[in-house]
């Protein structure tokens, strides 16, 4: 299985791509996800232009089973937070087969 970029590694890309330092490259990361997390908490969604957006979503309560028994089960309702690929990433990424 392909391993993907680390923190390190990124930060040495960006760092050279941008000549800036890897401390100021790592600033700025730690910046950057500290910033994503501080929105969608507050405003319910986060946007990163050409790459996403972070959502933050309500499921409702619903009853699903225990995959052991088959026994029915309650599942309370939760926030949960999702990712939302742009559209521009996603046709570079995976282009649409013809």
């Amino acid at each position: 299985m392909a391993t993907g970029l680390t923190k390190t590694a990124l930060t040495r890309q960006m760092a050279e791509k941008l000549e800036l330092t890897n401390k100021q490259a790592a600033s700025f990361l730690d910046l950057l996800a500290e910033t994503a997390i501080k929105e969608t908490k507050k405003n319910g969604v986060f946007v990163i232009p050409g790459i996403g957006r972070l959502v933050k979503a309500e499921r409702k309560a619903r009853i699903g089973r225990n995959p052991q028994t088959g026994q029915p089960i309650k599942i309370k309702a939760k926030t949960v937070v999702k990712f939302r690929v742009a559209k521009a990433a996603k046709d570079v990424i995976a282009p649409a087969k013809k």
